[in-house]
């Protein structure tokens, strides 16, 4: 047994993969950002589940997001500090072209110029351990 102490750097805290989520996380890993939608209703909602909130389907396919949105709402965290994490993490409430919202981290922005309403587009960050996951940045426009 090894006392080492290893100097990499901790990486993200990983989702829990299940049967109604893991086919979300796959796409991302392709680099994908995709919305579940119900195939009855056509309502779209993410983060996804089984069951539509709205007619109780459990019917559903899934559309590709074009990752443009508008911030509604965001907060900026400071701590707990994870290890893995760069902070201050700024978290963003996205309202996506597609008419759903989304919730991820702005990537690459002062925290104190975030503001509502700025226009954000969706970019694939991969961590060193090969980890996909959609972040935004503000809109090149």
């Amino acid at each position: 047994m090894s006392n080492a102490v290893s100097d990499t750097v901790p990486s993200r805290i990983k989702p829990v993969l299940g049967h109604d989520n893991k086919w979300w996380w796959d796409q991302a890993a392709a680099g994908q950002l995709v919305i579940q939608r119900c195939t009855s209703c056509q309502q779209l909602r993410h983060p996804p589940r089984p069951m539509c909130n709205h007619c109780q389907s459990m019917d559903w396919d899934y559309i590709q997001a074009s990752g443009k949105g508008i911030i509604c709402s965001y907060t900026v965290l400071h701590h707990p500090k994870f290890p893995g994490y760069d902070y201050p993490l700024v978290i963003i409430l996205v309202d996506l072209e597609e008419g759903t919202r989304f919730t991820s981290q702005l990537i690459d922005c002062d925290p104190d110029a975030v503001d509502f309403g700025m226009a954000v587009e969706m970019v694939m960050q991969k961590d060193a351990d090969g980890f996909q996951l959609p972040v935004f940045k503000l809109a090149s426009n």
